[in-house]
């Protein structure tokens, strides 16, 4: 009985000591919890930002698949380009033609552009218009009706990329650096007199 009991405390000991993970590391690699793109994604446009060499994708499109399947339209719009405002911490749409009224979406991702509360402020053609959100796993849709002829929207928050670019993060730590070595060397606190 006693040398059950050892050994059980032995084995119990030695899966305590030894991390479990250092085994799983290999089995399920960084790739194998990657967010596969979903039928919104696989139909939808796409527009690519770059900053410090860092690809990120910003998916957009119009109308539901099943009105597009159902209904004979005029067509889709069609998008001139799309551009980051880093003055107005917004993503900015332009159009080439919008043939009717429809529906229209952007997945923004959380690296690119968020809004404190989740409270974006949405500009077609310079009104403040209202929008629909729904936040999915890397980012947030954002949906509003854009009417025929629209040429401008403006998708508006509080953070967007690049928030701090490598030099000034690189000036910020210089700065602090200085500054400690600064407050070490020439120490103001020790020319005071001291009252008790």
């Amino acid at each position: 009985m006693k040398n059950q009991i050892f050994l059980f405390v032995m084995m119990f000991s030695l899966l305590i000591i030894f991390p479990t993970n250092v085994y799983a590391e290999h089995v399920l690699g960084v790739e194998a919890f990657a967010q596969y793109l979903d039928i919104s994604q696989l139909e939808a446009e796409k527009f690519v930002f770059e900053f410090d060499e860092i690809s990120y994708d910003v998916y957009y499109g119009y109308h539901g698949s099943m009105d597009d399947s159902m209904t004979e339209g005029l067509g889709d719009p069609t998008v001139k380009e799309m551009t980051i405002n880093q003055e107005n911490k917004s993503i900015e749409v332009a159009f080439k033609e919008v043939p009717e009224k429809t529906d229209f979406w952007v997945r923004v991702p959380f690296e690119v552009l968020t809004a404190e509360k989740e409270k974006y402020q949405v500009l077609i053609d310079g009104v403040d218009t209202g929008y629909d959100i729904m936040k999915m796993p890397d980012g947030y849709v954002i949906g509003m009706i854009i009417s025929e002829n629209t040429k401008h929207v403006e998708i508006i928050g509080t953070n967007v990329i690049p928030e701090f670019g490598a030099y000034v993060t690189l000036i910020l730590a210089i700065s602090i650096i200085g500054l400690v070595f600064f407050a070490k060397k020439f120490s103001l606190g020790n020319n005071f007199p001291r009252i008790d």
